[in-house]
This record gives structure tokens, sequence and C-alpha cells, in this order.
């Protein structure tokens, strides 16, 4: 029974990560955004489209055969799909830039080292900030 309760508290430690509710999370956003895409794919974009090629993608059609039962290729849905992959992975894209971009920005903003110099009011020469005598010109420097 120990090895159950191991089991079951490793996998409890395993769903408790913090990657595997970012994930889960990105998941249910992920689908939730697919339909949106969607949406904007079949309810403005085919239509207008469609008034450029004179017909709406996702009825176009081959029959393979003759008969009541002949298989269709439904290939003008291919192409709404084809058409939601690539807004979907654009989309995505751009998103992930900004993200990156912020994330470089604040990066950049905290990797700002703290200065080790100060100039010397009398010869502007760069001296350490501890210097309480400029090394170049010799003035004795007042504590700030």
């Amino acid at each position: 029974m120990s090895k159950g309760k191991g089991f079951i508290a490793e996998f409890k430690k395993f769903i408790t990560r913090g990657n595997v509710l970012d994930m889960a999370v990105g998941v249910i956003v992920g689908g939730a955004f697919t339909s949106i895409v969607t949406s904007l794919n079949q309810d403005i974009l085919t239509p207008v489209l469609g008034i450029f090629g004179g017909t709406d993608f996702s009825y176009l059609t081959v029959t393979l055969g003759s008969g009541e039962n002949a298989p269709v290729l439904n290939y003008g849905n291919f192409i709404t799909a084809v058409i939601n992959f690539l807004i979907t992975a654009l989309v995505i894209f751009c998103l992930i830039k900004g993200i990156n971009a912020v994330g470089d920005r604040m990066k950049k903003k905290e990797e700002a080292p703290a200065p080790t110099t100060k100039k010397c009011p009398y010869c502007l020469s760069e001296i350490p900030l501890e210097a309480t005598r400029c090394a170049h010109c010799t003035s004795h420097l007042e504590e700030a």
C-alpha cells in the first residue's frame, strides 16, 4: 500500500508543478483562441476573399465518380483550415515576438549595472566612486 501512496504523492507533485499548470492553462486558452481565429476566418476573411475570388472556399468540392453515394472531396474546407492555421500561426508569432520584446526590455533595465565611477569636478576625469582625491589632478574631493 505504501507504493500506491508514493505513486499518488509523486503524481500530485508532478501535477502541481508550475510548468504543468502553465501548460494546462495554455491548452485551454489555445482552444478558446482557436475558436476565435476560426470564426475570424469563416465569418469575415473567407467571405471577403470570396468577393475577390468569386467563390466561398468552404463550398469548393470535387465529386469522385458518379451516383448518389459517390465520395466527395471538400477541398474548400481544407483551404479554410490552411488559412486558419496560417492566421493562428501569424497571430501567435506576433504575440510571442511582442512578449519577448517586452521581456528583453525588462531584462535590460534589470541588468543596468550600478555606476562604479564619477567625474572629477575639477579636471572631469573618470575616478572611482569611493575616491576622496582625484588621481589625475590631485584635487581634494568633497563628500557628496
